[in-house]
């Protein structure tokens, strides 16, 4: 009788220790999934979906290069004078905006979420239909220049099709490239209810 109790007391122990791990399990699976929403968010979601939707893009390419680009610091300016969440050129922006039916545009207006990223939307869009969809040519386009990235393309050491890169030759393209497939991964595993 003796020898049931401990065993029976043992068991309850046990399933208590079982039952605390679950819940510490449970516990630190919510937490690490706030931490991950933390660290990739879903901000200006408005113009992300209807910019998006205008130019045929992934919602979640358009995070990616907005966390890659500005971290999504919408008064971000870079050394070289980029500007705002998808860090556009004052010369891009211009151009970009002309074609994207933006009227009196000025400069300034790269620093308005709305406007900075519906010219990017644009951008990365052109950019996407001149480099026939490939996906990490226009990403390396959009850090690089379309100009180095169309004198990669004519390198055979450089991409053996002259469609596709095998060889990104600016190591801050090809750590941007690989840094923006990094993070549209990450969106979707959180964010893409679809999958």
């Amino acid at each position: 009788m003796i020898f049931l109790r401990k065993k029976k007391k043992g068991g309850i122990k046990i399933l208590g220790v079982l039952i605390t791990l679950v819940i510490i399990a449970a516990v630190g699976i919510a937490a690490s999934r706030y931490v991950l929403e933390y660290l990739y968010p879903l901000e200006y979601t408005e113009y992300v979906e209807k910019y998006a939707r205008q130019y045929n893009l992934d919602n979640y390419m358009v995070y990616a290069v907005i966390k890659a680009e500005s971290g999504f610091n919408s008064q971000a300016v870079s050394p070289r004078e980029a500007k705002g969440l998808m860090q556009i050129m004052d010369s891009t922006g211009e151009w970009a905006a002309e074609k994207a039916g933006i009227n009196n545009f000025e400069k300034s207006m790269l620093l308005e979420p709305e406007t900075n990223i519906k010219i990017g939307c644009w951008y990365l869009a052109n950019l996407l239909k001149q480099f026939d969809y490939d996906t990490v040519v226009a990403l390396a386009a959009y850090n690089a220049g379309s100009g180095n990235v169309s004198k990669w393309l004519k390198d055979p050491e450089k991409s053996h099709d002259g469609k596709s890169l095998s060889i990104i030759p600016f190591e801050e393209t090809e750590n941007y490239v690989s840094r923006i497939q990094k993070y549209y991964k990450m969106y979707k595993k959180l964010y893409d209810v679809d999958k």
